[in-house]
């Protein structure tokens, strides 16, 4: 009996400890991430892998710094850059991170549009072009609508992650296959470099989606907003460890299913010629092994819960970014009346990404595209995390460690190389 309530108590001590961070790294598998790395596979087979392994400690150091960040100051990114620095960087941060993450929203709308007018039968698609995807793009926004100014985030989100177990679906596909598992293996710890524009720019939407500017803000204001909500919190060693173990543990979860996306194209869509997603039915193709006729539907199931689970991350982080820059009342967990700029901000955000539908792109073309361009953003907005970092009249006894410089600047080095050789090739 004493060891059971022992594992019954190690296990709530465990739970306890999972927080903003999980979250996180649940949410940077959005739909815009499973189509690059559906991509990513298709286009170049096992290539890519090495990606998978690599960026998790990159992912975790920079998420780790903002999680820091709000911990301490009980500030999001943007308060921080308004009190401590000149009102130039706030901007710059603006720019940089609004438009990027407008796209992303609308890219996220416009699959789960996709898939939704997917599972439609042949007929009805014929018969009925009333069912368009851009009519499901709006019942989605719709519904996204009331459900944010409805109920609190992590309510919403308690529910809708079990819609992304579907996920794990790619994780069951590769075993299901003859493959040569010591090629898959040299293949996740050896990096293979092409210089092409085509590899060039997969490996920034990699980066990009991956390392994502939406949730460096997301992290910290979520950190902040513990701090505000437990007031008897003190910031100690055990705290911060704490926030590590969240971070890392949603950051591996994250990298894991990036990794068997990859696996899965690159094994089942790359060897068979599909080489290049132009279209929701050729990514969900790589479900075929395991599911048969019902690919399709186990997809739309990811993209669609996904969906559900980022946009409001995305915009929520974007309507944070804004409130604090210029002092709005702010919180997913207050009622509309409470924070009405800064429910009008999400609003917009949703609509303007609806919008995007009437640009033309396909819906898995916008998603690559809102990668590639996080993945040129990213640089930047991370520099500005390494300063804070290090800022000792901001971060006091918890400045950055050498380790995390070490992995933050490896970080923007990397991201700003592939970024910039790319910019070079394509101008």
């Amino acid at each position: 009996m004493k060891k059971t309530a022992e594992g019954r108590r190690k296990t709530r001590s465990f739970f306890k400890k999972l927080g903003p961070g999980l979250i996180t790294g649940a949410s940077d598998d959005d739909p815009s991430g499973i189509a690059t790395y559906s991509q990513a596979g298709a286009g170049f087979g096992l290539q890519t892998l090495w990606t998978a392994l690599i960026t998790i400690p990159m992912m975790s150091a920079i998420q780790e710094m903002c999680a820091r960040i709000g911990i301490v100051t009980s500030r999001g990114l943007a308060a921080t850059l308004r009190k401590h620095y000149p009102p130039a960087l706030l901007w710059l941060m603006i720019l940089l991170t609004v438009p990027a993450i407008t796209l992303n929203i609308g890219a996220n709308i416009q699959g789960m549009g996709a898939v939704a007018h997917m599972l439609l039968s042949p007929e009805i698609r014929e018969n009925m072009p009333i069912f368009s995807p851009f009519l499901f793009s709006i019942i989605f926004t719709a519904l996204l609508l009331y459900v944010i100014i409805r109920f609190p985030y992590r309510k919403l989100a308690s529910v809708l992650k079990w819609l992304c177990l579907s996920l794990f679906l790619y994780a069951l596909v590769p075993f299901m296959l003859d493959l040569n598992w010591r090629k898959v293996f040299l293949s996740v710890i050896t990096p293979h470099f092409d210089f092409t524009s085509e590899y060039l720019a997969i490996l920034v939407g990699i980066l990009g989606t991956t390392i994502s500017p939406y949730l460096f803000f997301w992290q910290a204001t979520m950190e902040a907003e513990e701090m505000t909500h437990r007031k008897n919190l003190i910031v100690d060693k055990q705290l911060i460890g704490d926030m590590e173990w969240d971070v890392n543990l949603g950051m591996v979860f994250s990298n894991l299913i990036m990794f068997f996306i990859i696996l899965t194209a690159g094994s089942v869509l790359f060897p068979n010629g599909i080489n290049s997603i132009q279209t929701v039915e050729q990514a969900s193709a790589a479900l075929e092994p395991l599911t048969g006729r019902w690919a399709h539907v186990c997809f739309a199931l990811g993209i669609i819960g996904t969906g559900l689970l980022s946009i409001p991350v995305l915009a929520g982080a974007q309507s944070y970014l804004l409130s604090e820059a210029f002092g709005w009342v702010k919180g997913l967990d207050k009622k509309f009346y409470q924070a009405i700029p800064f429910y009008i901000t999400i609003a917009s955000s949703l609509l303007l990404g609806l919008l995007l539908n009437y640009f033309g792109v396909s819906p898995v073309r916008a998603l690559i595209l809102t990668a590639i361009l996080y993945g040129i953003t990213a640089p930047v907005l991370i520099g500005m995390i390494l300063h804070i970092g290090n800022n000792k009249s901001i971060m006091g006894e918890f400045s950055n460690s050498g380790l995390s410089n070490f992995l933050g600047f490896l970080t923007l080095l990397l991201m700003g190389a592939a970024a910039a050789v790319l910019l070079w090739l394509y101008f």
